[in-house]
């Protein structure tokens, strides 16, 4: 592994489930057999039933040892619901990795999002309960009640349903997430694969194998069958994950902002890909990378809210209006703008008297020439007026225009700086 798995996962609330069942694999069906051979009370379980059916069931996190959602009976009233199973150990897992790795047939049943009944059966031999039993589904919740109430019955139904769609849902619950455990069964693989070479009886130790020239390897190329055409580009990024469980943590981050950054993540590797994909990429220029305080505009820029507004402009010392001015920029020209905006850049001679030149030529055919009066190294302000032209360091000039006492930005950039004024708008973007 590269670096440490988040062992929580956090799946969406289902639609409600008329008219079918809450599991069809074999595994879902063991699972609701357990809670029904569990619970003491056949009626909450039927209530259960229902609440799941009419989707009263919310957000579903799925931690080792642990499953929890927010369940709302039909007054609307909510309840935090929490269904416990006991983890396996250091030594289960070992027993369990042995199993798996004795048939290709489990490996490739596993990534293919299914769970065999021998791999199942095989662990159960090996002392390895993969499933859960009578009483290996503890309920709590807030609704107090001691068993298996309407809440937690509608969960352990509505879990039913995610089993059905990835079985590394229960491995998560029992204790380990899928990359570590794909990352194992490789490593045990590999290791059967390849034996350590053994002596031979006159006592001299066998020779590994040869390996191939890298330049052999290579020249194979040619002979092999080009790559398959890579899928097409989703439409639109996948939605967040929802991380709010119902109860707000004492402490940690704070899910809103956690689901906001994922949600930024996912649009920025769309793009991305998008890019990648797209004809004439290789010739490109890498994107620039930005810095942290051009990131948190960037960010604020995609309209997250007013209360990540408020902690990315406290994260990088802003006050909110100083963020607005700078979202503004960013949506007028992404980091060359918001550098007109925040830096006093000082051209150099060459830099200033190709600005002077720009300025004196840009209204010559006009008769009503605007009067300019320098107002610092590279910035201009039209007289009598309430707009400004700066000079940018890439040479383009960007329009400003006073707000309430404050340069706010007003257009995107020209090389021109009389087409630059003349697209000063009044009105943010």
């Amino acid at each position: 592994m590269t670096g440490p798995e988040a062992l929580t996962r956090t799946f969406d609330a289902l639609p409600p489930a008329h008219g079918r069942g809450f599991a069809q694999s074999w595994w879902g069906q063991a699972w609701l057999k357990a809670l029904q051979d569990t619970a003491l009370d056949g009626e909450q379980l039927k209530k259960g039933r229902r609440h799941a059916r009419d989707g009263a069931v919310g957000a579903v996190t799925v931690r080792p040892g642990r499953i929890t959602a927010v369940v709302r009976d039909r007054d609307g009233t909510a309840y935090r619901s929490d269904v416990l199973l006991q983890e396996l150990d250091e030594q289960d897992w070992e027993r369990f990795l042995d199993v798996a790795t004795d048939s290709a047939g489990h490996i490739a049943a596993l990534l293919d999002r299914d769970m065999p009944p021998h791999l199942v059966e095989d662990a159960s031999s090996a002392g390895v309960e993969l499933l859960p039993g009578i009483g290996d589904l503890e309920p709590e919740c807030t609704c107090d009640a001691w068993d298996h109430c309407p809440h937690t019955a509608a969960l352990c139904y509505q879990v039913g349903r995610l089993l059905d769609q990835d079985p590394f849902v229960l491995l998560l619950m029992r204790g380990r997430g899928e990359r570590r455990l794909l990352d194992e069964l490789q490593l045990r693989s590999v290791a059967r694969a390849n034996p350590p070479a053994a002596g031979r009886a006159d006592g001299v130790e066998e020779k590994a194998p040869a390996g191939v020239r890298a330049d052999e390897a290579f020249a194979m190329g040619g002979i092999l069958p080009p790559l398959p055409a890579p899928p097409p580009v989703p439409d639109e990024p996948g939605p967040a994950p929802a991380l709010d469980a119902g109860t707000a943590p004492a402490d940690g981050p704070d899910a809103a902002a956690l689901e906001f950054l994922a949600a930024d993540a996912a649009a920025r590797a769309h793009r991305m890909l998008a890019q990648a994909l797209a004809p004439g990429h290789a010739g490109q220029a890498p994107e620039p990378v930005l810095t942290r305080d051009e990131d948190a505009v960037r960010m604020a820029a995609s309209v997250p809210g007013p209360m990540i507004a408020a902690r990315l402009a406290a994260g990088t010392e802003r006050t909110r209006g100083d963020l607005d001015l700078a979202v503004r920029a960013w949506r007028y020209g992404g980091a060359a703008a918001l550098a007109v905006l925040e830096e006093d850049f000082v051209p150099d001679e060459e830099q200033y008297s190709r600005a002077a030149s720009a300025l004196a030529s840009a209204w010559a055919a006009e008769p009503d020439r605007p009067r300019l009066r320098p107002s610092g190294p590279a910035r201009w302000t039209v007289v009598g007026t309430g707009e400004q032209l700066r000079l940018g360091r890439d040479g383009n000039w960007w329009p400003f225009r006073k707000e309430r006492g404050a340069w706010a930005p007003a257009g995107p950039a020209s090389p021109d700086p009389a087409q630059a004024l003349s697209g000063a708008s009044g009105e943010g973007v």
